[in-house]
């Protein structure tokens, strides 16, 4: 999928939770959404607003002060989002560096590996700190009865970095069994 396609479904996401300016919205990629799931810049976002109200997807809501707009998600567009949700990922390569450099991770000497393992330990500990305690507490419910925008990402993502923590702390007792072998000699 291009990328051009993600942001458009992430606008329209954010839209379908309320009304924002592109500015609101930039703001929001600068945030958490940014940090953990999808980033766009204001020179992205704008034309890619434009794009969307010209195909009926979303809509100018409201004109405020110096000429600000606010955007709403149309009944086509909540259609738009809801068929990309629901369409299972088919095809394609996925492109993920982190991935990518975890299968190289044997490239570098053994003191380095551990060294890059440890870090992921290291972070994936902090944000498992960082998102525990901001799922702490009652699952929470938005006036109209839904889960908050992002609760169910934060639950995906807190449980991403145990996993990964567990997998970097399993990684580096993988090396220590390899350093701790003697190389046998072949006859």
């Amino acid at each position: 999928m291009r990328p051009g396609l993600r942001r458009r479904y992430a606008l329209l996401g954010l839209l379908s939770e309320r009304p924002a300016s592109g500015y609101d919205l930039a703001k929001a990629f600068e945030g958490e959404l940014g940090s953990y799931a999808w980033h766009a810049g204001y020179n992205r976002i704008y034309p890619e607003l434009a794009r969307l109200v010209d195909e009926g997807l979303i809509e100018h809501a409201d004109e405020g002060a110096r000429g600000r707009r606010s955007y709403a998600v149309t009944e086509a567009g909540r259609t738009e989002l809801r068929n990309w949700l629901l369409t299972p990922r088919t095809g394609g390569a996925v492109r993920n560096e982190p991935v990518l450099r975890l299968f190289l991770l044997s490239a570098l000497d053994p003191e380095d590996a551990r060294e890059v393992l440890r870090d992921i330990a290291d972070n994936s500990e902090r944000q498992i700190a960082e998102l525990g305690e901001a799922m702490a507490g009652d699952t929470p419910v938005s006036p109209d009865g839904r889960l908050p925008f992002g609760w169910l990402a934060a639950g995906y993502g807190l449980r991403q970095y145990k996993a990964s923590h567990d997998w970097a702390l399993w990684a580096l007792g993988e090396l220590d069994k390899v350093t701790r072998r003697t190389p046998t000699s072949h006859p």
